[in-house]
């Protein structure tokens, strides 16, 4: 009895914290989702009406809706698995025992996690300036004609997944770097006396042993990836012709530049709906895959 109190007692901070900041939020976002809430409301909070899921419907009938959509989930399935695949390859390399000066290099790698997004944002859209930006100049020195990587519509969201991966591959290298830290030297050494070379360590010994930690990666970044909204909203606020315009920035521009809230709640709550599959799709891979 006594443990289960003292258990009782640890847990409660960590249920009070997560009752407060994500199960109150997501019920309140169902309930406004129901509610044509908007500025008129905010003025009298007797204007709210209760209108079922009209504001559905009307979400599902949007072609901008349908838009943002794929563009999340293009930038999601594109732009996640490359992540994934650079931070693993950065940390093989980090974590080789050949490697030199592997502090500096994990600190150096890990900077842009902890730099500024909007910060970030500015300088790499002076990079992609089709006439003086660094990259064009790479180009034009391999005779290639300049690309306007943010103007055109074929263009713009690659240069943006570029961005987040650049951004964001620091984080998934450190965990990859623990992980592989934490795989036992006597599985490589048995794996070489029976004549595996390289090549073959990496894929039966390697990856099996990084499983769950390839699913920890792959469902942060998925959640990270699918919540898309400072990077095009500093470089392209959505254009051209809305090819990288979010979810998440249609619920902004929604909810604080239309004030339609209820409208904006539906799109947060099917995005959120979105989150859950695919964090239930890629838990359900791994013990599939074990």
């Amino acid at each position: 009895m006594t443990e289960r109190r003292a258990a009782i007692l640890f847990l409660t901070p960590a249920f009070a914290v997560i009752l407060l900041f994500f199960l109150l939020p997501v019920i309140a976002s169902l309930l406004l989702s129901l509610t044509d809430f908007d500025i008129y409301a905010v003025a009298d909070i007797h204007n709210i009406r209760l209108i079922g899921l009209r504001n559905y419907s009307d979400l599902l009938g949007n072609a901008l809706f349908w838009k943002a959509l794929g563009n999340t989930l293009y930038f999601t399935v594109v732009g996640g698995p490359l992540t994934v695949i650079v931070s693993l390859a950065t940390a093989l390399l980090v974590n080789a025992k050949t490697a030199r000066f592997k502090p500096l290099f994990r600190t150096v790698y890990f900077a842009p996690v902890v730099t500024t997004i909007v910060a970030v944002a500015v300088v790499w859209k002076y990079l992609y300036h089709p006439r003086f930006g660094l990259l064009n100049r790479g180009l034009h020195v391999f005779g290639i004609a300049p690309i306007d990587w943010l103007g055109d519509p074929h263009w713009a969201m690659p240069a943006i997944m570029l961005l987040a991966i650049w951004k964001n591959f620091g984080y998934n290298m450190i965990i990859f770097v623990a992980a592989l830290q934490g795989v036992p030297e006597e599985l490589y050494e048995a794996a070489r006396i029976d004549g595996a070379s390289g090549v073959q360590q990496f894929r039966h010994v390697t990856l099996p042993m990084l499983g769950p930690t390839f699913v920890f990666v792959g469902i942060i970044t998925a959640i990270g990836y699918l919540q898309l909204f400072p990077e095009p909203y500093v470089m392209t606020r959505g254009g051209p012709v809305n090819s990288t315009l979010s979810v998440v920035m249609l619920m902004y521009e929604q909810g604080f530049k239309w004030w339609n809230m209820g409208f904006a709640a539906a799109v947060a709550f099917i995005l959120f709906l979105f989150i859950a599959a695919a964090t239930v799709l890629q838990l359900w891979a791994q013990r599939s895959r074990t």
